[in-house]
């Protein structure tokens, strides 16, 4: 019996342990130390120089501001510059930002998301060295590697310095997707580059000095700052919600497969407490039985589509995290589900509800990626439609990588 009772409780044991070992993911973060963390390799550097910053909510050391933690230590801070969603991270996506003065330190911000996207020669002129500290996604639609090239590209032609702090791709153990066409290029399609490209923002940066993506021919003298530790086949755990729809684990590690949902009639968790991580809309009624209800939500989403109508589709907050990153591969069953079972498949890519016309090829990149889904080619004809693609693109990768795969 008592045998019984002991073989019973470690099977439990056991089970709940391998349940647990399938669904929960091992982060390096109590193992690396992100480029701005690592003050000793560049406060001294900064010393006497007059420095300008672009930062966000993600610019932090541990808890506190980059911008703090510099002030606290005598480095003189001249400006600050902010990307999408502003530097305090409280603008929704797509939103134009003003330019204002940081309340907290009385540094002028300078909006590099409202009449311009690039610093001027004005801008640069009283400094001597420009920090680069944002949290990227890895993903080619994620605006932040084009405020990359927009900096180097100010810097190159003024001749200044760019510092950039390195942080870890949350999404680095991912390299999928169709390389972008550049006839589709657009505000979220900068470079010839998969949907996932796996680099860090320094080794983005690196790219684009290598490959020539900048309007001069000059290049932008850069000063890294790498990741202690680290290698891309680690997973990181974002301290800080790089922006306000990315504000769970599981919308950071969906988010390469599901911002695809963007550029199609269907709504994707835009105005809910969930973005990127719940799909539906009011046609599938009676086909899903999960449903939610997009609402205005000032900072997120003022204009959800299908705002205040009952959506019925898919909820993958409970996805199993660990079999995504193992397999390595955006999703593309959800979209082709979608499809297939929509009532209304002449409307599912109908760019009417959108300002930006055929932004499905601009997320995606390509005119194929639609055409297979409609003619219903199967993923694996899908995917090897890339392969050609993908393979060069990984070679060319390999010249500006700093961390292991």
């Amino acid at each position: 019996m008592n045998f019984k009772i002991v073989f019973f409780f470690s099977l439990f044991f056991w089970t709940i342990w391998g349940l647990k070992a399938q669904t929960s993911l091992d982060y390096c973060n109590d193992r690396i130390r992100t480029g701005a963390e690592r003050t000793e390799s560049y406060v001294p550097y900064l010393k006497g120089k007059r420095v300008a910053i672009l930062g966000n909510l993600s610019t932090v050391i541990k808890k506190q501001h980059l911008v703090d933690s510099l002030l606290k230590v005598g480095v003189k801070i001249v400006k600050i510059f902010g990307p999408e969603h502003g530097f305090r991270g409280n603008a929704s996506n797509g939103t134009e930002v003003s330019d204002e003065v940081d309340v907290k330190t009385g540094i002028p911000i300078i909006s590099l998301y409202g009449s311009k996207r690039k610093p001027s020669a004005a801008d640069l002129a009283d400094i001597d060295v420009f920090i680069f500290d944002v949290q990227d996604m890895g993903v080619r639609f994620y605006t932040n590697i084009n405020t990359l090239r927009d900096i180097m590209e100010a810097c190159a032609e003024q001749g200044k310095e760019l510092l950039i702090l390195d942080r870890p791709n949350p999404n680095a153990y991912l390299i999928d997707g169709p390389i972008l066409d550049m006839k589709h290029r657009s505000g979220i399609g900068q470079f010839p580059v998969p949907i996932a490209h796996g680099m860090t923002i320094a080794e983005f940066a690196q790219m684009i000095n290598g490959e020539g993506w900048m309007s001069t021919a000059k290049k932008c003298k850069l000063k890294i700052i790498p990741v202690e530790g680290y290698a891309h086949h680690m997973l990181y755990k974002l301290p800080v919600s790089p922006s306000p729809n990315l504000n769970t684990e599981q919308s950071i590690l969906l988010y390469p497969s599901t911002c695809l949902f963007e550029g199609v009639k269907v709504n994707h968790g835009r105005g809910t407490d969930y973005p990127f991580t719940v799909i539906g809309s009011p046609a599938y009624k009676g086909i899903y039985s999960f449903s939610f209800t997009p609402v205005s939500k000032k900072g997120m989403s003022e204009r959800p589509l299908f705002m205040n109508e009952k959506c019925y589709g898919l909820d993958l907050r409970g996805y199993d995290l660990h079999s995504l990153v193992k397999g390595k591969k955006l999703n593309l069953a959800w979209i082709m589900e979608l499809y297939e079972k929509s009532p209304e498949k002449d409307k599912f890519f109908d760019q009417s509800f959108s300002d930006q016309i055929g932004r499905f090829e601009n997320l995606s990149g390509v005119d194929d990626l639609r055409l297979q889904i409609e003619r219903g080619i199967s993923e694996k004809e899908i995917r090897a439609s890339w392969a050609d693609g993908l393979a060069k693109y990984k070679l060319m990768r390999k010249k500006y990588t700093i961390y292991e795969d």
